[in-house]
């Protein structure tokens, strides 16, 4: 039960992160007059502070024996998150950080529930039912009432 609490509070301190993190670039953009270079900042700083935690936390660095055993479309990570950053950094001052963060969440529910129908990417399987269509619906509602 502690695990679960910890664990969801966590997952809101990550939310919250998330609107800091895209009115702070926003900010940054609008100082350096440029999308692009805070976009790159963003990046720069965050790979700063995952170098940070590798180091506090011990990670072993991975063999290039371990790395050339990965798929090739999993490094493709990085240019979603890239995609993220730059769509925020223009959609925030634009749209306001509550219906950017809508929308988003509204996204990624819509893209999840796909991922999860067809295990995608090497998800387990999830069929999608009734509540979690529920759900979604529920979720575009908000965002339409929250942009409103």
């Amino acid at each position: 039960m502690i695990n679960v609490l910890l664990s969801s509070a966590l997952a809101v301190v990550a939310g919250v992160s998330i609107v800091v993190q895209q009115v702070m670039n926003a900010n940054l953009r609008a100082a350096l007059n440029s999308a692009a270079w805070s976009g790159f900042m963003s990046y720069a700083v965050g790979v700063a502070c995952m170098v940070v935690l590798a180091v506090i936390v011990r990670d072993p660095v991975p063999s290039v024996a371990v790395a050339s055993r990965i798929p090739w479309w999993v490094w493709g990570g990085g240019m979603f998150g890239a995609i993220f950053i730059g769509l925020a950094i223009f959609l925030v001052p634009q749209l306001g950080a509550a219906t950017f963060i809508a929308l988003l969440v509204a996204g990624q529910m819509l893209g999840s529930v796909a991922f999860d129908q067809f295990g995608w990417l090497g998800l387990a399987q999830r069929p999608v039912d009734l509540t979690r269509l529920v759900g979604v619906a529920m979720l575009i509602g908000g965002v339409v009432m929250i942009r409103r």
